[in-house]
């Protein structure tokens, strides 16, 4: 008995110091040409609070918390559920019935009628005390939120904006902010649209600087769901965009402020940040669990202070190693560039598919990087389209008409003509005999569709990242 304990504990000592040898080896090698593997330095840094755009008093409650006893206690429970409370979707049925707020790639505007109808009647908003037109009305229900709107442009002029996101609770961080922040843009979004429509740009321009301050907080956080929120909420902005370009409701002054704000954004450079970030989160998390400590994911919890540390080492080395060769080459932001090529799934795969003690952990990680890259390439594509439009609607409101080329817009309405983050030409532009035109990316497939939209198969199909073009519509008028 004893010579088979010594045995084991032989076994799992070498096992312990193969993984260990293991990791050491990859991460001195990789941290010698620069990189970094540990949390903190991905960490936004703190700042004072009455510099900072997240802790204006309807944001700071949110991540205001402390755990006890595996139970998270918020000090200002009220503040959270004031915070959340904020919706355009309040009322019965609620966001199942609720109408659409465009959707610019697939050239449909938002609903004010249908919004209209949603808010007469319902008891949670403001009614209008006479019949106005659907976008004053629905600027009238939106009256709810003015205190939390004007609280909130006051404090979008801080210099800094940063969530006390808790990055030490591992799995089970909590993150209220991106979810309120969503619904902000929303708010945005929405009230910019009935300003549009109303004819008040000053107030729309407003709208979408404010809403411009939501994504904002979420640029530094290094967890790839913190990104991908903010994806979403630029892909909302673009809505009033996309329907003040197309129903010719900016000025070219207004059209030179939505302009600078799109090219301001640089989501290809800040993929990377993001793969880096989410991969040192990921290294604290391994190294909880060999400390025996880790909070809010309780499968894992029972591998704890039970699986040989050298084991946890390999799966960290099969994680950081996918992410390093595999996630990272796919964006180039010196070029800006996406590679689809080189985004190798069945490589991963076979590194994760064939189950052992070494991957287990790794299995479960690895998945949040799938079709992250193609998501960033979209936003990026999103943007650079917008900011192109909006150079197309100046040089028409300078000279009564469209151009032929893109080349015609720089340098006055354009530094330089984005190119297409697919494949380096410059993107395509096929002005119309109606006024029309069609501004496009050729796709993560990389052909060039010729401007067509591919849909997915079902009953409520949507449109299909992997086939066709990714285009900005400009329908005639």
């Amino acid at each position: 008995m004893f010579c088979l304990v010594t045995l084991v504990l032989l076994v799992l000592a070498e096992e312990n110091w193969r993984g260990r040898r293991a990791w050491d080896k990859f991460r001195q090698e990789w941290e010698a040409k620069g990189e970094r593997f540990d949390l903190a330095s991905f960490l936004p840094k703190p700042v004072p609070a009455d510099q900072n755009f997240a802790m204006t008093p309807l944001l700071a409650p949110l991540l205001d918390y402390e755990v006890a006893k595996g139970k998270v206690e918020f000090r200002d429970s009220n503040g959270v559920a004031r915070a959340k409370s904020v919706s355009i979707y309040r009322g019965e049925g609620a966001q199942r019935k609720s109408p659409s707020q465009g959707n610019w790639q697939r050239g449909q505007f938002c609903d004010l009628k249908g919004w209209q109808a949603f808010y007469q009647g319902n008891t949670n908003f403001p009614a209008s005390p006479q019949p106005q037109g659907p976008a004053r009305e629905v600027l009238f229900a939106l009256k709810k939120y003015e205190p939390v709107l004007t609280e909130l442009g006051a404090a979008s002029q801080r210099p800094y904006s940063t969530f006390p996101v808790h990055y030490d609770d591992g799995p089970g961080v909590l993150l209220p902010h991106l979810t309120v922040l969503k619904a902000l843009t929303q708010l945005a979004q929405l009230q910019a649209l009935a300003n549009l429509e109303a004819r008040q740009n000053e107030n729309a321009l407003a709208d979408m600087k404010l809403g411009w301050s939501f994504a904002r907080p979420l640029e530094s956080e290094p967890l790839l769901i913190s990104q991908l929120v903010r994806l979403s909420i630029l892909q909302i902005l673009i809505q009033p965009v996309w329907e003040g370009v197309v129903k010719h409701r900016w000025t070219d002054a207004e059209l030179a402020e939505v302009q600078k704000m799109l090219v301001s954004v640089h989501l290809l450079e800040d993929y990377a940040h993001a793969v880096r970030g989410e991969r040192a989160f990921h290294n604290q998390t391994l190294a909880q669990m060999r400390q025996g400590s880790f909070p809010g994911w309780e499968v894992p919890k029972l591998l704890c202070g039970v699986a040989p540390n050298g084991w946890l080492y390999q799966n960290q080395l099969v994680l950081n190693r996918l992410e390093q060769e595999h996630y990272l080459p796919v964006v180039d932001a010196t070029h800006h560039r996406v590679y689809p090529e080189r985004c190798d799934t069945n490589a991963v795969a076979s590194v994760l598919r064939k189950r052992s003690l070494y991957n287990i952990v790794a299995r479960l990680m690895a998945p949040a990087f799938l079709k992250v890259a193609e998501r960033f390439a979209r936003g990026q594509t999103a943007v650079d389209e917008a900011a192109v439009a909006c150079a197309l609607e100046r040089y028409r409101l300078a000279n009564g008409q469209l151009p032929d080329t893109l080349a015609a817009l720089v340098p006055r309405f354009l530094d330089q003509v984005p190119p297409d983050v697919l494949d380096g030409q410059p993107l395509r532009y096929h002005p119309k005999p109606d006024g029309s035109y069609v501004l496009y990316s050729v796709g993560w497939n990389k052909t060039d569709d010729g401007g067509e939209i591919a849909l997915t198969k079902g009953t409520t199909p949507s449109i299909d990242a992997h086939r066709g073009d990714w285009v900005w519509l400009y329908p005639a008028r």
